[in-house]
């Protein structure tokens, strides 16, 4: 059995799909957080490629996060800052991407997945593609993630989906604060409209689909350094009695 996760970055006409997958619910260790960064910011220099498509593996989860096998190793502040700057990482190579990005959201979606999500400029998603925020439960909360999701859905619904850190969201609450933009009742029916979308999109003039990802981005410069404040927030909330016990509690379930 595979226990480690995958990237893979597949070309077909002017659209790249990246798919990740990690046996654990798709969630993020981070040699894999850097891989798909490197995924992301490899494709700036394909210039044939006009639109990127974020997908993960499997039926069920999208994404579960961070991995906290790895989360409960963590021992030391810099440890801690550079883990969550893996997630720092990937939503700011989504951020300058000179392409587009489509979510493809087929599964329940927590914590950093949310943030992965939010950070496309499009998401689909399915009926089942329910998102929790479950940070504060486990003696953190989402500070790295929290810029890409407030940008989306907004501060009250952040503050909503933040303090109510054991509950889930349903696929129609995320469409209806905007972080999917589509939901669908089956991943089928998803599938089929995200192609015919993506194809018809990423066949528009190369140089406005450009200029509209740099509006979509405006006023987020600044985010290469807020991002990496955020990741010494969470790096230093890791290390804590509270939240090793609450990682262990909720590993043990």
């Amino acid at each position: 059995m595979q226990t480690t996760g995958t990237i893979n970055t597949t070309l077909t006409g002017k659209i790249a799909t990246i798919t990740f997958y990690h046996p654990a619910s798709n969630s993020f260790p981070s040699e894999q957080l850097q891989a798909l960064t490197n995924a992301i910011n490899e494709l700036n220099s394909n210039k044939e490629i006009t639109l990127i498509i974020l997908a993960s593996e499997g039926e069920k989860a999208f994404c579960a996060g961070a991995s906290f096998d790895e989360l409960l190793q963590i021992n030391n502040l810099e440890n801690g800052t550079k883990f969550f700057s893996g997630f720092a990482n990937v939503i700011n190579a989504m951020r300058t991407s000179n392409k587009l990005i489509i979510g493809r959201v087929q599964g329940k979606t927590v914590g950093g997945g949310v943030g992965l999500a939010a950070a496309c400029d499009y998401c689909f998603a399915t009926e089942n593609a329910s998102i929790k925020l479950s940070e504060l439960a486990i003696g953190i909360g989402p500070f790295v993630i929290e810029p890409a999701v407030t940008r989306k859905i907004g501060f009250p619904a952040m503050s909503e989906m933040t303090l109510e850190a054991e509950t889930w969201k349903s696929a129609k609450w995320a469409k209806e604060n905007k972080l999917f933009t589509q939901v669908f009742s089956t991943i089928q029916e998803m599938d089929k409209e995200i192609e015919k979308f993506s194809t018809r999109l990423s066949n528009y003039n190369p140089e406005a689909l450009l200029e509209m990802k740099k509006v979509l981005w405006k006023d987020t410069e600044h985010w290469t350094e807020l991002l990496k404040e955020r990741a010494g927030i969470s790096g230093k909330l890791v290390l804590s009695d509270f939240t090793v016990k609450a990682l262990n509690a909720f590993k043990n379930k």
